[in-house]
């Protein structure tokens, strides 16, 4: 049975991780690889590049937030300056579902997408690699994500370095879950898995916006919310 300590810190890292993983730009972008001729090379590269740059600002990240808390706790298991942290990092995303929902294509109008996207299938593995990291951990909307959950694991009560750990890799994990997981349904997928990524690249591309918008709006309100909790 998991520690309660563990349990916590997992489950708070849920939403901020299914945030990262539902982003609509990095799995177009992995699709879009997978459809190149240089699919076997490039699919795994951008999912090894993601993997990597999540990890190392989930690690860091975490630590400093931790080391803050541990500096700013006075006779108390929870550090107010950390939960100010998470009102203001909520209001950040809420203020992004705003940008997302003012930035939605018209009725009919074809959504427009990264002009980078149209050289995707002339990236070498390196830059493939290269394209993972940038996506996943100096993404704005995925740094703002990973210090949410970074704040929720300092704020677990009597929480020990293994467990951090432990929390960081299950919300890496969570988080790398669609982008991998694409590069691994074409390995196993066979035909049947082309038309699948098609249909997936096709929807998120249409609804990249309101799908942005959603997922900020939510957990926006969630940090707010336990932020508000706390100090309150």
């Amino acid at each position: 049975m998991l520690a309660s300590a563990l349990t916590q810190a997992i489950s708070s890292v849920l939403p901020s991780a299914l945030g990262v993983a539902l982003s609509p730009i990095p799995i177009v972008a992995v699709i879009l690889m997978l459809g190149t001729p240089r699919a076997r090379t490039d699919g795994p590269a951008f999912a090894l590049g993601w993997v990597l740059g999540l990890s190392v600002v989930a690690i860091a990240v975490v630590a400093v937030t931790s080391a803050a808390g541990d500096a700013a706790d006075v006779g108390s298991n929870t550090s107010d300056s950390i939960s100010w942290m998470k009102v203001g990092l909520g209001v950040v995303l809420l203020v992004m579902a705003k940008r997302q929902w003012q930035k939605r294509p018209a009725p009919g109008t074809e959504p427009e997408l990264p002009r980078w996207m149209a050289k995707i299938d002339q990236l070498p593995p390196g830059e493939a690699l290269g394209a993972g990291v940038l996506l996943s951990g100096l993404n704005p909307k995925n740094l703002i994500l990973t210090l949410a959950a970074a704040a929720s694991i300092a704020q677990v009560p009597e929480i020990t370095t293994g467990e951090e750990a432990v929390a960081v890799a299950v919300f890496v994990a969570i988080a790398s879950v669609t982008t991998v997981g694409a590069v691994v349904l074409y390995f196993v997928g066979g035909s049947r898995a082309t038309k699948v990524l098609s249909d997936v690249k096709a929807y998120m591309s249409i609804h990249n916006a309101a799908i942005m918008m959603v997922i900020l709006l939510l957990i926006g309100g969630k940090l707010i919310g336990d932020g508000l909790g706390v100090v309150g």
